[in-house]
C-alpha cells in the first residue's frame, strides 16, 4: 500500500488556485499548434474541454458514443447549476459554498480542490450567459436563484427544468464553432475500448466504431476522459440507458487507480419502480422540494386504505399527515442533503408508511404552495376577497412557470396530475461521487491521462450536494483543465506527432479484437440485458441505501459468479463489423460486472457510514443525532484508490489522507 500525493499547492487555501495559475508551466501559441489532445466523451464536462483547448489552439480529436454531443447525458440534468455569486444578498460567498460542499460530502472530498470549484463557480455563469444560455430571470430582469437541498442561501441558476440542456447547448456551440475552424476533430459513434501507453504516457487510445465496426487506433499527447459515471451498475438509474463505465474501467485496468467507488448517490426524487419490466428510472428535479412537501400518512389504517385505493390523499386531514423531513430536521426540512432525504423515505417506507402497490414511495404535495403563490398574487392584483378556487387558479401559473415541464412528464409517465394530487417519489441511483483518482492537476495515476467531470472522484466526497455536477463538469472543462493540462503538455513542445505504428499500439488493438471476438463467439443462450437486471439486483439488494457487511460478502461472491457465468453463457447475436448494439451492451455488462465486484469490495472495507455510504454497523445511537451515519475520521478520513492486479477481488488499496485545515471536522448535523 502507498500514500498518495495530491501534488496540492502550497500557501493558504484561499490562495492555491492564484499562485498555482501564476506559477504553472505553459505552452505558447505556436507549438499548441503542434500538439494533439483527445477527449473521450462530450457531455458538460468533455464537450466544454474540448471547445476551450481548441480554442486555446490545441489539435483536439473528441469522440462520443452517441450520434451527436447533443445526446450527452449531461442534456438530462434538471434543476440548476451553483455558483456563489450572492444575487439574493443572503450571505452566500465563495467560503460557504466550499463549506456547504465539504459539509455535504460528509468531510471525505479534498479541502483544495473543493475550494477551487467555488471560485470558479462563478466564472462558469459569466461564461454560459454570454454563450445565450437562458437562465430564468426575476421580474426586473436579473438572473434569479433558487436553493437547493444542504444549504441556507439561493445560489442555483436554473433554466425552467431543462438547465443541462441548455448548458449543453452552450458548449455544444462552442465545439461546433472549434469544429467549423478544423481545430476539433469529431468522432460520434465511437467508443473508446482501451487506453494505449507508450513510455509510462497516455498516448492515444484504440476505439471502435459503433456503425462499421471498425477498430482504429488514434494518438495523441495526452487523453481526457469526461465519461461520466457508473450508476448503470444498478442496471434500474436515473441514467441514461447507453450511460457506461468502460472508457473508465479500461483506463483502470492500464494502471489508473479507481477511488472510492461505493460512494454513489441515491436521489431522494425520482418516479417510484412499477415493475420488473422497467429498464430505467426517472428523475423529478431536487429543484421540486423547494416548494414540494414530503410526508406519508401518519396513521397505518390511512396508508392501507390508500394502498387499496379506498381513500386519496387529498382527503387525509393535516393533522394526520407526517411531514417526516420536517419533523426531524427543522433547520434545513424537505431541503437536507440527499442522502439524508433518501434515507428518511427508505426509513419510513420499510416502517410500513409507503403508498403505493409495492409499499416503496412517499407524497410530494405541492398544495401548500399553490395556495401560498395564489395569496401572494391575489394581493398584488388587489383581490382582497378571492375564493379559494381563484387562489389555486393564480398559484398554479405560477408553479406552472417554474416546474411547468417536471409536471408535464410526471402526468405522462404516471397518469396522475401533480397539481391536483401529490406526486408519489421514491429515492433512485442517480449520481456517483467516486472515480478515477485525479490528483490537483486532475491526471489520474497514467501520466499523460486527465479525468473529469463525473468520471474523476475529486469535489463531492462522499455525497454530492444538488446543482452542483454541473457546476463541476463546467468547472474542469473550462476553467481548470486547460490550466493543468499546459503544464504537462509543455514538456511535449518536441515530441512531435504521436505514431500509431508501434508494438504498443498493435498490442492494446489487439487486445481489444480478442476480447470481442470472446464475446461474439461465445454462442451462449442468455442476453446481456439478462445479466445486466442480475447485477443490479445485486448491487441494489446488498450495495444500495444501507449495507452490511453479510450482505456485502455475499454480493462479491455472487458478482463473481455472475461474471463466470457471464462468460460461459452470454449471447451475442450478429456480427462484430457490423452495427451491432448487443455487442456494445455485452461490452458494457463485462465491465460492470468487474465494477461491481469492487465497488462492494470498497463498501465492505470502509467499515463506517458517510454520505451515501451508510453502514448498517455504524450508525449514532441515542443524542440529537440518533439514527444518523456515524463516521470514524481517526480510522476512515482518507481516499481509497484501488490498483488493478488481474482481478477485482485482489486490487490493492493505495490511501491519500485527507487533512481538514479550513474546516473543522465535525459530526454533520442538519437538524
Amino acid at each position: 500500500m502507498a500514500t498518495l500525493d495530491g501534488k496540492l499547492p502550497a500557501g493558504p487555501i484561499k490562495d492555491k488556485w492564484t499562485t498555482y495559475k501564476n506559477k504553472v508551466d505553459l505552452v505558447n501559441p505556436a507549438n499548441k499548434r503542434n500538439i494533439d489532445v483527445i477527449v473521450v466523451g462530450t457531455g458538460l464536462a468533455g464537450g466544454s474541454a474540448a471547445a476551450t483547448l481548441a480554442e486555446q489552439g490545441y489539435n483536439v480529436k473528441a469522440f462520443c458514443y452517441q450520434d451527436s454531443p447533443r445526446r450527452a447525458h449531461s442534456i438530462a440534468a434538471q434543476g440548476g447549476i451553483n455558483a456563489a455569486k450572492n444575487y439574493q444578498g443572503d450571505g452566500d460567498s465563495t467560503y460557504r459554498l466550499f463549506y456547504d460542499t465539504v459539509k455535504g460530502g460528509d468531510y471525505r472530498s479534498r479541502e483544495a480542490n473543493v475550494h477551487r470549484l467555488a471560485e470558479v463557480s462563478t466564472n462558469i455563469i459569466d461564461q454560459c450567459v454570454a454563450q445565450g444560455v437562458p437562465f430564468a430571470r426575476d421580474y426586473g430582469g436579473l438572473l434569479d436563484n433558487r436553493s437547493f437541498g444542504g444549504v441556507l442561501v439561493s445560489r442555483t441558476f436554473y433554466a425552467k427544468g431543462q438547465t443541462g440542456q441548455q448548458l449543453l447547448l452552450g458548449a455544444y456551440s462552442a465545439m461546433n464553432r472549434q469544429i467549423a475552424r478544423g481545430k476539433i476533430e469529431m468522432f460520434n459513434r465511437h467508443e473508446m475500448l482501451d487506453v494505449v501507453i507508450v513510455d509510462g504516457k497516455a498516448r492515444g487510445i484504440i476505439a471502435r466504431n459503433l456503425v462499421t465496426g471498425e477498430i482504429e487506433r488514434h494518438s495523441a499527447h495526452a487523453v481526457v476522459l469526461g465519461t461520466g459515471g457508473y450508476g448503470n451498475v444498478f442496471f434500474l438509474s436515473t441514467n441514461a440507458m447507453g450511460s457506461n463505465a468502460t472508457a473508465a474501467w479500461k483506463a483502470h485496468k492500464r494502471g489508473a487507480y479507481f477511488a472510492n467507488p461505493c460512494y454513489t448517490q441515491i436521489h431522494p426524487t425520482c418516479i417510484p419502480r412499477s415493475g420488473d419490466y422497467q429498464s430505467k428510472l426517472t428523475l423529478m428535479s431536487e429543484s421540486l422540494r423547494n416548494d414540494g412537501r414530503i410526508w406519508v400518512p401518519g396513521l397505518k389504517e390511512d396508508v392501507e386504505a390508500i394502498r387499496s385505493g379506498k381513500l386519496k390523499p387529498t382527503e387525509i386531514a393535516e393533522e394526520n399527515r407526517d411531514y417526516y423531513l420536517e419533523r426531524r430536521y427543522p433547520a434545513f426540512g424537505n431541503l437536507v442533503p440527499r442522502d439524508v432525504a433518501s434515507r428518511a423515505a427508505k426509513e419510513r417506507c420499510d416502517a410500513g408508511y409507503g403508498v403505493n402497490a409495492t409499499g416503496e414511495a412517499v407524497y410530494l404535495d405541492f398544495a401548500s404552495a399553490i395556495l401560498r403563490y395564489g395569496k401572494e398574487q391575489a394581493t398584488i392584483q388587489g383581490e382582497k376577497n378571492a375564493s379559494e378556487a381563484r387562489l389555486k387558479e393564480l398559484g398554479k401559473e405560477i408553479v406552472k412557470a417554474k416546474y411547468g415541464n417536471l409536471f408535464d412528464m410526471y402526468k405522462q409517465i404516471t397518469a396522475d396530475n401533480p397539481y391536483q394530487t401529490p406526486m408519489m417519489i421514491y429515492p433512485a441511483v442517480h449520481y456517483t461521487m467516486g472515480g478515477i483518482w485525479v490528483d490537483y492537476n486532475l491526471m489520474t495515476t497514467i501520466p499523460g491521462c486527465y479525468a473529469i467531470g463525473e468520471a474523476n472522484f475529486s469535489d463531492h466526497g462522499a455525497n454530492r450536494l444538488g446543482a452542483s455536477a454541473l457546476m463541476q463538469g463546467l468547472a474542469d472543462g473550462y476553467f481548470v483543465l486547460p490550466y493543468t493540462i499546459g503544464d504537462y503538455l509543455s514538456d511535449d513542445i518536441r515530441t512531435g506527432k504521436i505514431s500509431t505504428d508501434t508494438p504498443e499500439f498493435e498490442s492494446a488493438e489487439r487486445n481489444v479484437r480478442e476480447g470481442i471476438e470472446r464475446l461474439v463467439n461465445n454462442n451462449g443462450s442468455k442476453s446481456a440485458d439478462y445479466y445486466h437486471r442480475k447485477l443490479g439486483n445485486i448491487m441494489w439488494e446488498k450495495c444500495g441505501m444501507s449495507r452490511n457487511e453479510l450482505g456485502l460478502k455475499e454480493a462479491i461472491e455472487e458478482i463473481a459468479e455472475l461474471r463466470n457465468d457471464f462468460y460461459q453463457n452470454i449471447s451475442v447475436p450478429g456480427k462484430a463489423d457490423e452495427l451491432n448494439q448487443e455487442l456494445e451492451k455485452a461490452g458494457r455488462v463485462a465491465d460492470f460486472l468487474e465494477l461491481g465486484e469492487l465497488f462492494a469490495k470498497d463498501a465492505l472495507d470502509r467499515k463506517e457510514s458517510c454520505g451515501g455510504h451508510f453502514r448498517e454497523e455504524s450508525v449514532e445511537v441515542g443524542g440529537p443525532q440518533d439514527g444518523e451515519a456515524l463516521r470514524d475520521d481517526k480510522n476512515y478520513a482518507y481516499v481509497s484508490a484501488w490498483e488493478y492486479t488481474g482481478k477485482p477481488s485482489e486490487a490493492v488499496l493505495h490511501k491519500e489522507q485527507l487533512e481538514f485545515k479550513d474546516i473543522e471536522l465535525k459530526q454533520r448535523s442538519y437538524k
